[in-house]
């Protein structure tokens, strides 16, 4: 395509750094150079990057992903493909709105200008909004699945924690049309009451003296045989000890930092209780391009109706990234920070 610059902006990280402060104050604005693309990538005109948890792990090398560094960070956003290495699958993308996103050892979507795979860009209607479209390559679609696993499991209520997190508002729309049932458990009272307000019925707040108690009577009464976990550590066992016999944990995340641990062990052996991960890559490889095309679509009509909303706290320019971050680590649970060019 034509008007392409020779050279755009990007944030870049020098090097990991455990200190998040000093991993963020790390953080340069370079130019680089547009790059020559091979036949099976495209050129991305970004419009829009959120800030997620993980990147700011990343940015510390505590992720599960590390890249050679420098490099640039973010792992999804969104904008116009314009242009493509000439393969059939890239070609039919110039032109289009995406949301994209990335977790290969190549720079990320911190920048005016990403680098991709036709396979990690989501083809998007005209009428998804910028700023939901830059957020919804991989919490909606991590929420998706773990839901749809706590259908196959016939679960008619679920628990979650963190659920004051985006993830945890995608549940629990999709939990609300499907009408099941939701135990939320958040760490502050604050948070708890935020979440009663928007009508949230079954909200437990794990640092009560009574919570386990509560847990376990309200797990069992409403047959709570799924739980999706962001938190690991203690809080696994915690929830795996509570459920019914024949219950499912999905761990999703480590917000605890803390390895999986207090699970009773007679509850494995003799209650036929279930502890796995969830991979959102390898929940994608498993489904056929037509399927993802489908879930893709019905999730961008949600949005579409405002079914699911993502909540934006703020928007920042990339040259303005160290105050997007400390706003964001400021009140991760007030909503997104966009980066824009």
């Amino acid at each position: 395509m034509k008007h392409l610059p020779a050279k755009y902006k990007a944030v870049v990280l020098p090097e990991y750094h455990p200190n998040v402060i000093r991993a963020m104050l790390g953080l340069k604005i370079k130019e680089k150079n547009i790059p020559i693309l091979k036949e099976n990538e495209v050129l991305v005109k970004i419009e829009a990057a959120p800030i997620n948890p993980s990147d700011i792990a990343f940015m510390q090398g505590g992720y599960n992903i590390k890249k050679t560094t420098p490099c640039v960070p973010g792992f999804e956003g969104t904008g116009v493909v314009v242009k493509s290495g000439g393969s059939r699958s890239a070609r039919a993308l110039e032109g289009k709105k995406v949301s994209c996103f990335t977790q290969k050892d190549s720079d990320g979507t911190w920048a005016e200008y990403f680098v991709t795979h036709p396979e990690d860009c989501i083809s998007l209607s005209n009428d998804m909004p910028i700023e939901q479209a830059a957020c919804f390559a991989i919490n909606p679609l991590t929420a998706y699945g773990l839901f749809e696993t706590a259908r196959l499991n016939k679960s008619t209520a679920i628990i979650q924690n963190a659920s004051g997190s985006q993830v945890g508002n995608y549940i629990r729309a999709l939990a609300e049309m499907a009408g099941t049932e939701v135990i939320n458990i958040v760490r502050k009272k604050e948070t708890a009451n935020m979440l009663k307000e928007e009508g949230a019925k079954h909200v437990l707040i794990s640092s009560e003296d009574d919570f386990q108690e509560k847990l376990k009577d309200l797990s069992h009464l409403l047959k709570a045989k799924t739980a999706f976990d962001a938190v690991a550590g203690q809080m696994t066992g915690i929830l795996y000890n509570a459920m019914p016999a024949g219950s499912k944990v999905l761990v999703y995340g480590g917000l605890s930092g803390q390895p999986i641990g207090n699970i009773a062990v007679l509850d494995a052996i003799f209650q036929d209780k279930h502890l796995r991960g969830f991979n959102l890559n390898a929940w994608r490889k498993a489904k056929t391009p037509e399927t993802i095309h489908e879930i893709t679509g019905e999730l961008q009509q949600y949005f579409i109706e405002q079914k699911l909303v993502t909540h934006i706290q703020g928007s920042f320019r990339f040259d303005e990234i160290v105050d997007g971050l400390k706003k964001y680590l400021g009140g991760m649970s007030k909503g997104k920070i966009l980066l824009t060019p």
